[in-house]
Formats: C-alpha cells, structure tokens, sequence
C-alpha cells in the first residue's frame, strides 16, 4: 500500500486536493482511499490523537487488515463521537488533514503534499464558510495553534509538492 499525505494549514483546500486525487487514482484503475483527520481531531486535542490513528488505520492497512475506526461527528459544529468507518485495504491511501504529514510518519510516506492559501485571514474566510460563523473563535485559536504546529514541525519544508492555492 502506497501512503500519500496532503497537509497544510485549515482553510486551504487539502480535502477538495484530496477528494481529486483520490478520484484520478480510480479512474486509473487504483484502489483508493481518504482517510481526514477531522475525522480524529477535536478543538480541544488537536493533534495528540495520533496513536488512534496508526492504531486502528495504518497499521492494520500496512499489514493487508481492513481498517476500522470510529470517526468524530462534526455535525452542530462540536465535535462528538459518531459512526464507525471501515476501510478496506487500498492501493493508495491518502490521509488528509492538519498534522496528516507530521514528522513522525515522515519516513513511511510515499509522498507528502502541502496545500497552501497563503493569507491567513482568506484561509479562516474560507473555513468560516465552510464550518459556519459560530465557528470563528473556534477556528482562530485552531489557526493560531496550527502555526506553531507547523512551525516546530518543519511540515512545509519535507514536502515531495507545495501547492499554492490563490
């Protein structure tokens, strides 16, 4: 199984990238799939969920295992627990999202793509629009943690491709 990450800042359009590539690896005849790590991450733990998602995903995937997980529902704009998501084993898998490139899975990638709108107040634009009004002090925090995020991280400069979005 391939593993492809598309990473980069909220409000820049790594799932719209994602639900694309996964559509043109199909139409090539690939088995593919997209897992989003909105479907892990809440307001209030951002990143630390990671060892679900290699728990119950990429391990068992990496090993031929159909994969299973029970994915937070955003639905009312607060995160809750919601349905379980089975996910066959794919040729590729794409895990899209903040953090979906971080440095720990770095070496097990077979490529990392960044999607960049690069102005900060376009990008929670568009996430508000996206997420609904309610959600702007949500976002700001999230947008202000995900900087430093970035930053320590170092995500943007292991990238395979950088994606400037206008």
């Amino acid at each position: 199984m391939r593993l492809v990450a598309v990473d980069g800042p909220s409000g820049s359009g790594k799932s719209t990238y994602a639900a694309r590539l996964v559509r043109r690896l199909r139409a090539e005849g690939l088995g593919a799939a997209v897992v989003p790590t909105d479907h892990f991450a809440t307001w209030t733990d951002p990143v630390s969920w990671w060892p679900r998602l290699v728990a119950d995903v990429l391990e068992p995937l990496r090993h031929g295992r159909a994969a299973r997980y029970q994915r937070v529902d955003w639905s009312g704009g607060l995160p809750h627990p919601g349905e379980w998501v089975d996910v066959p084993v794919p040729d590729v898998l794409v895990v899209e999202g903040v953090s979906a490139a971080r440095r720990s899975i770095a070496p097990r990638l077979d490529e990392a793509v960044w999607v960049e709108v690069p102005d900060p107040a376009e990008r929670l634009r568009r996430a508000v629009a996206r997420d609904g009004e309610p959600s702007r002090a949500h976002l700001l925090r999230w947008q202000a943690f995900e900087r430093g995020w970035f930053a320590v991280d170092g995500t943007k400069s292991r990238a395979d491709r950088v994606i400037i979005v206008d």
